[in-house]
């Protein structure tokens, strides 16, 4: 039948009703004024974009998951799955020469299709901060910072960040004489936790003892500073104890700062393997069962755009954001109404400008419309929780309080 999916939306999409989108425009605000504030400027990219764009061996998105159409040239174009390929590409092809470090910020929706998006969601509202040009861990140092004071300007309070970094795995992983399709599936199953499987799958390779006990044991080196004195103690290899030492370089910023009991560590996060190069990390907070914002480094990313610069950076998920404040209880209703005006038909033009007066004083301001469920101003003003009416009448103003 015609028309018989016209009072439903497609899976994974949502309407915010008026309290959530006021909470959400909340949200938004605040983090851009935070970014604002911290030197980031603020840039837009298109939702479309050519599939050319996510499809550079660096990328972390799988192109089955890419939103896809043709355009009238025959060109095949995509719905934008990520926000950092396109900042990359605009950086390389139009920021080149601009002064180095570059911070830039930015707000939008992202398309991902497949196995629905963590939420439900298909299209994911992010907001998020790209530093390039600089590297070291005062850059990685700075992006954690950022998501910690994000989080705080939110109200959060009850959230932690886990830090890993992607090169003491990949350290380890070379010393074994395996398959890339091995190697992959020791990842994933690393960063899964599934103990079970990867013990079964490391009984299977032809990798030493050695070896196959420390790749089992990476999974669980997770919680607080000792766990990366353990991590130096089990790598033998160069890149690994290198990767640990720049995490306790990130630290001890980090604690100068005065942040370091929002911080936890671990060394099984190892996803994106591909796309990250160095410090990765994810926020998360109690009662969610999945993050709410992750990042890290990504140095060889903006050089598929013609420009070799270093980089690292976060997204966060504004519903997940969302869902965290409200079960935290930093929500808020959408402010009432401050003030009902009437007025008869001689004088509506001057209660028109008394209106635009009291706007911009800062006020919430109606024009009483009579309805069949409210005729009376005082009758609307009660169904809506208006507490002051103002008439106009001529050269005077009469206020009056509604019980």
């Amino acid at each position: 039948m015609v028309g018989k999916l016209k009072l439903y939306l497609p899976g994974g999409v949502q309407d915010y009703l008026p309290d959530e989108c006021y909470n959400k425009r909340m949200v938004e605000e605040r983090i851009r004024k935070s970014f604002f504030l911290s030197g980031y400027d603020e840039v837009e990219t298109p939702v479309l974009e050519f599939f050319d764009v996510f499809a550079g061996v660096k990328t972390s998105i799988d192109q089955e998951s890419m939103y896809k159409l043709i355009d009238p040239d025959g060109r095949i174009l995509v719905l934008r799955p990520d926000i950092t390929m396109p900042i990359a590409r605009m950086v390389g092809t139009k920021l080149k020469d601009k002064i180095l470090p570059l911070r830039l910020s930015y707000f939008g929706n992202v398309y991902r299709y497949g196995e629905f998006q963590i939420c439900k969601q298909r299209e994911v509202a992010q907001a998020g901060i790209e530093l390039l040009g600089a590297e070291g861990p005062e850059a990685d140092a700075e992006v954690i910072a950022m998501a910690i004071q994000m989080f705080m300007d939110l109200g959060l309070k009850e959230f932690q960040i886990d830090i890993g970094q992607v090169e003491f795995f990949k350290g380890i992983i070379q010393e074994a004489d395996i398959t890339p399709e091995n190697i992959e599936d020791i990842r994933r199953l690393i960063d899964q936790k599934d103990m079970l499987s990867l013990e079964r799958l490391l009984k299977e390779l032809p990798i030493s003892n050695e070896l196959k006990n420390i790749l089992y044991k990476i999974p669980q080196l997770y919680g607080d500073s000792s766990v990366l004195n353990e991590a130096m103690e089990i790598s033998h290899n160069a890149k690994s104890q290198a990767a640990i030492d720049n995490i306790q370089q990130v630290y001890r910023i980090i604690k100068d700062y005065g942040f370091q009991h929002y911080i936890s560590f671990d060394l099984g996060m190892v996803h994106s393997f591909d796309f990250y190069t160095g410090i990765i990390f994810r926020g998360i907070t109690r009662d969610l069962g999945y993050p709410i914002c992750g990042g890290g480094r990504y140095d060889m990313l903006i050089s598929e755009f013609g420009c070799d610069i270093p980089a690292t950076g976060f997204a966060a998920g504004i519903k997940r954001l969302l869902i965290a404040m409200e079960r935290q209880g930093c929500l808020k209703e959408i402010p009432r109404v401050d003030v009902l005006i009437t007025a008869t038909e001689a004088d509506r033009g001057k209660a028109y400008r008394y209106m635009q007066q009291l706007k911009k004083a800062g006020k919430r301001v109606e024009m009483f419309i009579p309805v069949k469920s409210a005729e009376e101003p005082v009758a609307y003003a009660k169904q809506k929780g208006v507490n002051k009416i103002i008439k106009i009448r001529g050269d005077h103003i009469i206020e009056y309080h509604v019980d």
